[in-house]
């Protein structure tokens, strides 16, 4: 996401850079140029105008043009406005009440049945929640299939009344069902349409009205750029809703509602949605964000994807293995494992700074450690524990019993043999890092 408008704002700044000496005139043709970057990732043209202007005051008023690194500055200026524009600080979600309930709104194909799954999944292992999610969706047939196969997958139940085609009154019973059963959170998904129309907003009105929910989010597919923002604006004259939630940031998206539809609407971007895994949902951290828009990467959010994957005692194992060069194929399997659940590793590794522009054009295969793994399932339990004893023979009964070569064998425990002494030599010098 976001990577032409990263590409035009650094071609922006090259122009600041690379003159003799900084002026006026170059410092507007800069922010002209940032203007158009802007416009051209599908930037509300009223909010990419009043941008500019604010860097301009700013960088006047900083006294950008006799600083000894303007150019530094510059980026300092616009990155702090691209923060501000998308609200400045982060807005949690409002889940304190017992039970909280929030209420989704939005257009059909939005991503609210989904983004409703992934909220609960989040909340549940991240906040120790035990939520209820409630199918109120009655016109689309298949929506509360998805939410009970959605909900059979991360383990929460789902209310639903088959045959009740009254939305108000299937949420009202919900609401009594989550206080009855101990349930502390509620997410309520409700009926999307291709377009607004009256007869979906009465309803939903009149389902706010009902359940007096604590939180309202407007869900938005990002990809549909300033047809976002303007629908955002019809449910939020007619919803005030708490907050907004960006769906689909990791397709062929040009960034736009991200950046407008927090002036626009005047509420927070409180969840970003990065892919169509359970697990692909981030809370919208505005100067992170602000921090990849501009090539910076993102190393806090990394950090914390690392943590969240860090086991305390299976790292104390891991070490004392690693000391004693004991590291075998079935710990290098975890630590796969583990990789894989950080998410999408393109986007992973370019929370890394430096390392967006690097990988802009490299394919990632999520599927990437498939040949690894089928590798290492095709040995025995005693050769995964026993590398060293892998002879010719049995490299090659591995090799037609993973679809490998003998080639993509050899490879893979001479890689496997450096990574072991690698980690020796490190686990001697340096303990695992430790939360704080």
């Amino acid at each position: 996401m976001f990577e032409n408008l990263s590409e035009r704002l650094e071609r922006s700044f090259k122009i600041l850079k690379g003159q003799g000496s900084i002026t006026e005139i170059n410092v507007a043709e800069t922010l002209k140029d940032i203007r158009k970057a802007l416009i051209d990732a599908d930037v509300n043209y009223k909010v990419a105008k009043t941008f500019t202007d604010e860097v301009k005051e700013k960088a006047l008023g900083q006294d950008v043009l006799t600083s000894l690194q303007p150019g530094q500055l510059m980026v300092k200026i616009v990155h702090d406005e691209l923060a501000r524009l998308m609200g400045g600080t982060t807005v949690d979600v409002n889940i304190k009440a017992n039970p909280a309930i929030i209420l989704m709104s939005g257009l059909q194909g939005s991503g609210k049945t989904t983004f409703s799954g992934k909220l609960a999944s989040m909340l549940k292992s991240k906040r120790g929640k035990n939520p209820l999610l409630v199918a109120c969706d009655i016109y689309r047939p298949a929506a509360i299939d998805q939410l009970k196969v959605l909900g059979e997958q991360i383990g929460v139940p789902v209310y639903a009344e088959i045959g009740n085609k009254d939305a108000v009154e299937i949420a009202k019973n919900a609401v009594k069902f989550a206080k009855q059963n101990n349930h502390d959170l509620v997410i309520v998904d409700t009926a999307g349409r291709l377009a607004i129309d009256e007869q979906m907003m009465k309803e939903i009105a009149a389902v706010k009205a009902a359940i007096q929910p604590h939180e309202t989010l407007f869900v938005v597919d990002s990809m549909t750029g300033q047809d976002a923002v303007n629908t955002a604006k019809e449910f939020n004259d007619r919803l005030d809703f708490d907050g907004v939630v960006l769906t689909k940031l990791d397709g062929d998206t040009r960034g736009g509602a991200a950046l407008s539809i927090r002036t626009v609407v005047t509420k927070p971007i409180k969840f970003v949605g990065t892919g169509e895994k359970m697990d692909a949902l981030d809370t919208f951290h505005p100067e992170r964000m602000a921090d990849r828009i501009l090539g910076m990467g993102d190393i806090v959010s990394f950090v914390e994807k690392a943590q969240e994957m860090y086991d305390e005692e299976e790292s104390r194992r891991l070490s004392k293995k690693l000391a004693k060069n004991q590291f075998d194929f079935d710990d290098f399997m975890g630590q796969l494992t583990q990789i894989k659940k950080m998410g999408n590793l393109k986007d992973v590794a370019s929370m890394i700074p430096g390392m967006g522009k690097a990988l802009k054009d490299v394919e990632f295969d999520d599927n990437v450690f498939k040949s690894t793994e089928a590798i290492i399932h095709s040995m025995t339990p005693f050769e995964r524990k026993n590398p060293e004893v892998i002879n010719g023979t049995r490299r090659q009964r591995i090799a037609k019993g993973s679809g490998t070569t003998i080639q993509d064998v050899n490879r893979l425990l001479k890689q496997f043999d450096e990574m072991r002494k690698m980690m020796k030599m490190v686990s001697q010098h340096k303990m695992p890092f430790k939360r704080k």
